[in-house]
């Protein structure tokens, strides 16, 4: 049974090449997977798919045709199949439901901190033998409120660094996570947690309920210079009210590593001939605002975890098996 895997990153081509060898046959493409690149998937039972491609219903329709059975996404996140049309054509879908939380909290927090401390516009005056100290003050850590929505797995992980810091701590849920009651979070309505806190980061999956979770009403409620952190995914802040908040001179700092409109940009080399969405390219410009290419995953550790998951994935299909990774069972399951 062989398997083409799409969107493979140099740093996770020889993991992939290791895990899989003397199990299943395995092609990588560094190519993302859409409509143009499906009929490449001709002949291959199993197709491994990352988070930004573009699973649509015609994409998968070409993947249907081609004689592909499993769809089996190398994440978490699953906004980008069209489950409904997975299953129409008899596609069985899998995902990874558990990696590693400490890779996307520890990463939420490099971005918070560095935000806080202005440490990329240091780094790019050191570059250039400017040393000066103007425009680079931060505040302690220590002591500020940090409100984290969404306290599950990698909700916990972020908080008990905060807990390390010596902050107090707020959080917004569906249900009340007990390790972080242990740690002493308060839970409060998404309104007060906005207004109360200094530092805000994003926890929760994307979903019709949660997209745009951080509007132009939410950001309003914010401090001025509250410092906002979104590892999660990108729709969950409305981009465009974000850049009219910057331009207001409102927040202290932006962290982050997800973007609402990154499909054909994040993973792709933009720097000869830039990119056409201005929302993205004002939002890069303000000082205090770092954005990274949806790396917060891109540990060793998260991504071996996160293929040794897909390689399971392989083999309870081709058992005629399913597990708690099965998003779209097989049609005779």
């Amino acid at each position: 049974m062989e398997i083409l895997a799409y969107g493979v990153q140099a740093d996770e081509r020889p993991l992939l090449a290791d895990a899989f060898t003397g199990r299943y046959p395995l092609r990588s493409l560094a190519v993302f997977l859409n409509h143009d690149t499906a009929p490449l998937a001709a002949g291959y039972p199993v197709v491994s798919s990352s988070v930004n491609d573009e699973l649509d219903a015609e994409t998968l329709a070409v993947l249907a045709a081609g004689g592909t059975k499993l769809i089996a996404q190398r994440s978490t996140g699953f906004n980008n199949i069209d489950l409904r049309a997975a299953g129409d054509l008899g596609l069985t879908v899998s995902r990874v439901s558990y990696y590693s939380p400490y890779a996307v909290a520890e990463h939420g927090w490099t971005l918070a901190l560095a935000v806080n401390r202005r440490l990329a516009r240091a780094t790019n005056r050191s570059r250039e033998f400017d040393f000066r100290l103007d425009g680079l003050m931060g505040r302690d850590i220590h002591g500020m409120t940090v409100g984290v929505i969404g306290t599950g797995k990698i909700g916990e992980c972020f908080a008990r660094i905060a807990h390390g810091f010596g902050t107090r701590l707020l959080g917004w849920d569906i249900t009340p996570n007990p390790a972080c009651l242990d740690l002493g979070m308060e839970y409060v309505e998404r309104e007060e947690l906005l207004a109360r806190s200094d530092l805000i980061s994003l926890h929760v999956p994307l979903l019709p309920a949660t997209h745009h979770l951080i509007d132009a009403a939410a950001l309003a409620l914010m401090k001025d210079d509250a410092i906002l952190v979104n590892s999660s995914r990108g729709g969950l802040v409305d981009t465009a009210a974000l850049v009219e908040t910057l331009r207001a001179g409102r927040l202290a700092g932006v962290g982050l590593d997800v973007y609402e409109e990154e499909t054909g940009v994040f993973f792709y080399d933009r720097s000869v001939e830039g990119i056409d969405d201005d929302v993205l390219a004002r939002l890069v410009t303000f000082p205090q605002v770092l954005v990274t290419s949806h790396q917060a995953y891109f540990t060793r550790t998260a991504v071996g975890q996160i293929i040794d998951a897909t390689l399971r994935n392989v083999e309870d299909f081709d058992a005629g098996r399913s597990n708690e990774n099965t998003l779209v069972p097989a049609a005779d399951a």
